[in-house]
């Protein structure tokens, strides 16, 4: 963030909000904390100087390292083939990685990933999953899903020029060259998608290569795309979806936010219906609660993975159990390694070439999620009524998502709203120093702006930091992505490994593991 714009103190701040909302009472100091993934617990790894012989052995025909969403997948795979005698080490307390949900005075809430789009058919096995999780099933020869996991209306809205409005594309007051680039972009889009390339998950990388080259704002530009209005909405999909922003990611990455999914549908254009959401008040949290509700015991959580070594006999894993704080050995016959790869990378002994050259040519955005509980609804400025998902032109931040606009009560009362910023590599050392009150002023700084009674509402603050919560996809990384090194005992399953991180491809990758 550069100097002009560096905060003022919470005090400045607050009786800034106070005065913008005509009052002039004292806000009293919300209580708080850091919640979710534990930085400390993550270096441990990267602190030992050296590992402690194991105190204990223990047996497993499979052992999983991780249980982020691929390390879930490839346990219900296992599961799914009749596999039962299999365990999975989990770095955090619970399972679920960037999907984790929370709580906040009684109200679920996410931690990470929010919402999963309705796949499409190229995403069998998360159409499989959905199936079997009862969200969706035919009906009279269609597919239908569960309209209350469904995202209600108003789904999205854009704070932009003074008042709220429908979408998150700016569109009040914006003249004709403005509205004439959409189109173009829009064109840009559908000529993408016509090349059969842009799928989820992605299995035609082949396609993508010619746009893996430059940066999507460089592309933009060769394409006189630089209208501010259009330029800012991309940039702001680009940060939502890979962490960084049109100028860091690749081409075929700003384009696949759109040409995977749902098109870009600039204003009067046919076919302008939003993509259907599912999402619940806990976000992507929900569906990790329910992949690792049938595992009982053998999903370990507080396990550092230390050592994983493919010996003639089977495999090895050595791992710290923080409880304990003894190091156990587990003996397997085989190994899914659903880490990321700059750990994967550091744990397997004697790491295979195509692992060790993925890890050192990844880059991994930061990332935080403040979630603030607030005791009454907050006022609202003219324009758009409430939606789901609220974004603030213009800001540092991603906006936020609120926990309870799933909820049917008639007579709404508290609420909480979970924030969400990138604030971009430069700043991964902030989430490692800076309190969470930081990240709290940060939230208010930006939300204020037009919710001026926030911060008399505001009741209790939850952040969550993930110092390396997702792959970036920069220029070339594509082209130089490998397949996963998986050998007769061993196999890999990360959504690094496709090179960008969302559910569908983790998912997929898990799946597949633990399939084979």
């Amino acid at each position: 963030m550069g100097q002009g714009h560096q905060l003022t103190r919470r005090g400045a701040l607050l009786a800034g909000a106070a005065a913008l909302a005509g009052c002039t009472p004292a806000v009293p100091e919300a209580p708080g904390a850091f919640a979710g993934a534990s930085a400390a617990r993550g270096h441990l790894l990267r602190d030992l100087q050296s590992a402690p012989a194991p105190a204990v052995s223990r047996r497993a025909d499979v052992v999983i390292a991780g249980a982020g969403i691929a390390g879930l997948a490839a346990a219900r795979a296992l599961r799914r083939r009749d596999v039962e005698d299999f365990v999975l080490l989990e770095l955090e307390d619970t399972a679920g990685g960037n999907s984790r949900g929370s709580e906040l005075q009684g109200i679920a809430c996410p931690l990470g990933a929010h919402y999963l789009p309705v796949p499409g058919d190229n995403a069998r096995e998360v159409q499989e999953l959905l199936e079997e999780l009862g969200l969706r099933r035919r009906v009279a020869g269609r597919w239908e899903y569960d309209e209350r996991h469904l995202c209600h209306a108003p789904q999205e809205r854009l704070f932009f020029e003074g008042a709220w409005q429908e979408g998150l594309l700016p569109l009040s007051g914006v003249g004709a060259s403005t509205l004439a680039q959409y189109l173009k972009f829009a064109g840009e889009v559908e000529q993408a998608r016509k090349g059969g390339g842009f799928q989820i998950p992605e299995q035609a990388r082949a396609k993508l290569l010619g746009w893996d080259g430059e940066t999507f704002a460089a592309w933009l530009d060769r394409r006189g795309l630089t209208d501010p209005q259009l330029r800012w909405y991309l940039d702001y999909c680009c940060r939502d979806d890979f962490g960084a922003g049109a100028a860091t990611v690749a081409a075929w990455a700003g384009l696949h936010y759109f040409a995977a999914r749902h098109g870009f549908h600039p204003p009067g254009a046919e076919g302008g219906d939003r993509e259907a959401l599912l999402t619940w008040p806990q976000g992507n949290g929900w569906l990790a609660q329910a992949l690792a509700a049938p595992l009982g015991d053998r999903m370990r959580g507080g396990q550092v993975v230390l050592r994983i070594a493919e010996q003639a006999h089977g495999i090895e894993v050595d791992a710290l159990d923080v409880k304990a704080q003894r190091v156990e050995r587990w003996l397997a016959q085989k190994c899914i390694v659903a880490l990321p790869v700059l750990v994967a990378a550091r744990v397997v002994e004697n790491a295979p070439g195509p692992l060790r050259a993925l890890a050192a040519r990844t880059r991994y955005a930061p990332w935080i999620v403040a979630n603030l509980h607030l005791r009454a609804p907050l006022a609202d400025r003219r324009g758009m009524p409430k939606a789901w998902d609220n974004v603030v032109y213009g800001s540092e931040g991603l906006g936020y998502v609120v926990a309870t606009h799933q909820d049917l009560n008639p007579a709404p009362g508290p609420t909480v709203l979970s924030w969400y910023c990138a604030p971009g590599e430069a700043a991964r050392a902030d989430l490692l120093q800076k309190p969470w009150t930081h990240w709290r002023d940060r939230a208010l700084a930006e939300l204020s702006v037009p919710h001026p009674d926030l911060p008399h509402k505001l009741t209790q603050v939850q952040v969550a930091r993930y110092g390396h919560a997702m792959s970036v996809p920069v220029p070339g990384a594509l082209s130089a992505l490998p397949a996963p090194p998986d050998t007769q005992r061993m196999r890999y399953a990360h959504a690094d490994w496709a090179g960008y991180s969302i559910f569908e491809e983790a998912f997929t990758l898990g799946q597949r593991a633990g399939a084979r």
